[in-house]
């Protein structure tokens, strides 16, 4: 089974206590991790050493995160298409907006909006983790989400930190 770390929209310049904490939480058991954008500044990566990352910039990012990161990606992992962007824009059609640009994907990973989401439309996954860092609305937690690949194909699940 292969367990891919998903987060976005961490919105900070360097790599935080607060952050360093909640990604060894989250994404211990993850061999790959997916950054879905407004990472602001690439150096917050640095952290994931022993992991295989996959990263593009957001609409809030910083010169040199959009300088060396692109705009979407399309990933194969164990045969599967993953398409990964940040998004932009109005939220209301953003998954249309998504769709119209990884047509063929078997998921779609997205951010910007700050709501998780983990559906599917026809055969193909959606997931946003959500904000990685607590700018929810009305004082919303932080949250993540794990996709996750096995003999049944792709399945994601959305978690939430405590809030203290």
């Amino acid at each position: 089974m292969t367990h891919i770390g998903i987060l976005s929209d961490t919105h900070i310049t360097s790599p935080q206590p607060w952050y360093i904490q909640q990604v060894e939480a989250a994404f211990q058991d993850c061999s790959i991790i997916f950054h879905a954008g407004d990472l602001t500044d690439v150096s917050i990566l640095d952290i994931f050493t022993d992991k295989k990352i996959h990263a593009v910039h957001g609409n809030m990012c910083e010169l040199s995160s959009r300088q060396n990161l692109p705009s979407s990606k399309l990933i194969t992992i164990d045969g599967y298409h993953i398409g990964l962007c940040h998004g932009a824009g109005t939220r209301h059609n953003i998954e249309e907006r998504m769709w119209g640009l990884f047509p063929n994907v078997d998921c779609i990973v997205y951010g910007h909006t700050h709501i998780a989401v983990n559906h599917r439309f026809g055969k193909t996954l959606f997931v946003n983790p959500g904000s990685f860092q607590s700018t929810g609305r009305y004082g919303a937690s932080g949250s993540y989400a794990i996709l996750n690949i096995d003999k049944n194909g792709l399945s994601a699940k959305l978690y939430e930190f405590r809030q203290n």
